[in-house]
């Protein structure tokens, strides 16, 4: 899978206390890279609302293949496609790209449940969601 699989992608910097004793970004980093990309598109493209929204979206299952290291001061080149949208579930792929690099450092997958706020059980996911989320299936 190299760059051109993915319809979305966001710009992260890699911060100092990103990288391990061993010289490069540690494997955790790269699920908040997955959870940056992600939250950010559905806030920004899909006007999730974090704080006073009814819905929110919670992860039930995430993957992660390591291909190559990363280290800081790369910036990274997050991409993201939904590969399979439900009623109130959504499977993302999402790559982890060295800025400008076309073979990924890593490929992750990321299940997101949409809730309701209150009572945590699945409810359909909000039109604005769908339709931005309908944007970058692939």
């Amino acid at each position: 899978m190299d760059r051109s699989a993915f319809p979305h992608f966001l710009a992260i910097g890699t911060r100092w206390k990103d990288n391990d004793v061993y010289g490069h970004v540690n494997n955790v980093e790269y699920y908040s890279f997955f959870d940056t990309v992600i939250n950010d598109f559905l806030i920004r493209v899909g006007e999730l609302d974090i704080h006073r929204g009814d819905v929110i979206g919670l992860c039930v299952e995430s993957q992660c293949t390591f291909k190559q290291s990363l280290a800081f001061p790369d910036s990274v080149d997050a991409g993201l496609r939904v590969s399979k949208l439900g009623n109130s579930s959504v499977h993302y792929e999402i790559g982890l790209f060295r800025s400008g690099a076309e073979d990924p450092a890593a490929i992750g997958r990321f299940v997101h449940v949409f809730v309701d706020r209150t009572d945590r059980r699945p409810v359909p996911i909000p039109d604005s969601i769908r339709t931005a989320l309908e944007g970058i299936t692939g």
